[in-house]
């Protein structure tokens, strides 16, 4: 009987080794068919079609098309773009240390950051770049111009600038950038510590350390806010370094599986930690992804702090680089992690596309419900959910506009080509002269704007024309139209304090560069004042903690 069985045992195992053989056989012959079919076709096209191709061209149409129907990930990297790739990962690059962006037939300076070259040398927000080394810049795009002023660290560039009605030359020479993982740190209100980090490359970790040990020396702190708003993420083993200030070694922080099971790992944290026991706020947003996500999931699933704001953005998935031929690279999306509970955070499906191609998010009625470490039930699919969730104030539809219509971003530049000083970004408010003086500027700008309520009154038009029932309604449309016309002097009034707001952020950035952009927000950051309140209420902290 036994040896009966035995037999049973060995001839199934051959099916089972025959089935799997022939699969992978079948899997081979597809790769080399498609092969073929591919270089036939573009040998074809090479050969016949009407006009000149370029081959580097074409083949890298057919590359982009492949990935882009994978996931957002996964990107091919050509030879000219691997420092591109680099600066993801390091967050370093050659250059003067300013963004560019399209004015009209040339680049207009945006941004620049504090120390860096440009900035060195008084370049500022607003010049517009008329010529680079003698090249005149002129429908060339953004990132065309951005190329030009990268290079190698210790060469130098002469840039032709418009400001105002001046043309002014400035040689500039390039250093190597590296952009800080944390832009600003700092003691708030009754000595609660914050710390504001915006990527995840290289040392993250250390910088959020180093700079939660030097607020510790300032004094007795009551509480941690991590501010991981708009933070795109990065480097994984970063995510578990920054974890690590927070919790002890030995932790499992996270852990990845994907098609190849040998690079399945966990990842645990390594160091002593720095803080075990201090409460602790994790703000996210929309905008917090990956790695910033990976840092508020393992803080929620070890009840190690309070997650604030709104949720985050929703990508669980690991990408790894892989070198190719020809000095390129491929950014490959190659598992996906789960944090300590067992979930997973990915919101869309790329693996099952519409027929137009898009994506869907993950339905509430397939998340599954995990654990954390004290009992609280988190959901997978579908980004980190907030604790204490936060509404997004809704800018008003006149500030919106003076916004996006970069009115606020000019009236910012000539304030700044007006005034050599002003106060710390933390003190700077914006006095009724200066008040004045922006009316005046806007006077003859056009930034016409629609109230939600006229979207609404128009929507409703449009359904009654299709219903037929319009013209029974038209008089009071257009009476309700009629006194919906909105006054701009009116609308100016009840939107000051926003307006003002949004001034006081774009001209303090003109003097304090990014860290302005942080400081000047405390005031009226909803998200922060909420963080202060919940690490000053200790019962609140706790009962948030606690599983129901």
């Amino acid at each position: 009987m036994k040896a009966y069985k035995k037999i049973i045992f060995i001839a199934t195992g051959t099916i089972v080794g025959l089935v799997a053989s022939a699969f992978v056989t079948d899997q081979y012959f597809e790769i080399s068919k498609n092969l073929d079919i591919f270089s036939t076709a573009y040998k074809e096209v090479n050969t016949y079609y009407v006009d000149e191709i370029e081959p580097g061209k074409l083949v890298r149409a057919g590359i982009d098309g492949m990935l882009n129907s994978l996931d957002p990930y996964t990107n091919f990297y050509s030879e000219a773009e691997i420092e591109d790739a680099r600066f993801l990962t390091t967050g370093e690059y050659g250059g003067i240390g300013a963004s560019v962006v399209q004015h009209g037939e040339y680049v207009m300076v945006a941004e620049l950051y504090e120390g860096a070259p440009a900035q060195k040398v008084d370049l500022r927000s607003g010049d517009i770049i008329l010529d680079v080394d003698g090249k005149s810049t002129r429908n060339k795009n953004s990132g065309d111009i951005s190329k030009m002023l990268k290079g190698q660290a210790g060469t130098e560039i002469t840039l032709r600038i418009k400001r105002d009605n001046e043309t002014i030359i400035r040689k500039i020479k390039r250093e190597e950038i590296k952009l800080k993982n944390v832009p600003f740190s700092g003691i708030l209100q009754d000595n609660i510590a914050y710390i504001k980090q915006t990527g995840f490359t290289n040392d993250a970790g250390k910088e959020v350390r180093d700079a939660l040990d030097e607020l510790k020396k300032t004094g007795k702190i009551k509480g941690v806010i991590l501010d991981l708003r708009g933070n795109p993420g990065g480097l994984l083993h970063e995510a578990v370094n920054v974890v690590n200030c927070f919790v002890d070694r030995g932790q499992l922080v996270v852990n990845t599986r994907g098609k190849v099971k040998e690079w399945d790992k966990e990842y645990r944290t390594l160091d002593a930690g720095l803080e075990l026991e201090m409460p602790l706020v994790v703000l996210t947003s929309r905008g917090s992804a990956s790695a910033s996500e990976i840092v508020a999931g393992t803080i929620q699933d070890l009840d190690r702090g309070v997650i604030i704001g709104q949720r985050s953005f929703g990508k669980g998935l690991v990408q790894n680089t892989r070198p190719l031929t020809y000095n390129t690279q491929m950014k490959i999306t190659i598992a996906k992690y789960y944090t300590p509970s067992g979930r997973c955070i990915q919101a869309l499906d790329y693996s099952h596309r519409n027929d137009d191609g898009s994506v869907g998010k993950v339905p509430d009625s397939l998340t599954h419900a995990f654990k954390t470490k004290g009992g609280r039930v988190v959901k997978d699919g579908g980004g980190i959910q907030p604790d204490v969730l936060v509404d997004v104030s809704k800018m008003s539809a006149i500030a919106k506009s003076l916004y996006e219509k970069d009115i606020i971003f000019e009236f910012a530049n000539k304030y700044r080509n007006n005034h050599s000083v002003i106060l710390p970004a933390s003190e700077y408010n914006l006095n009724e002269n200066e008040w004045e003086e922006f009316l005046k500027f806007i006077a003859d700008k056009d930034y016409q704007y629609i109230t939600e309520t006229e979207k609404e009154l128009n929507a409703m038009k449009q359904k009654a024309e299709e219903e037929k029932y319009f013209e029974a309604i038209k008089t009071d449309y257009e009476s309700l139209k009629k006194k919906l016309s909105h006054d701009k002097i009116a609308d100016l009034d009840k939107a000051r304090n926003e307006i003002i707001e949004l001034l006081e952020l774009e001209i303090t950035k003109r003097y304090y560069y990014q860290r302005a952009s942080i400081e000047s927000s405390f005031d009226d950051d909803q998200d922060i004042k909420t963080a202060i309140e919940v690490l000053h209420d200790t019962k609140r902290y706790d009962a948030i903690l606690k599983a129901k």
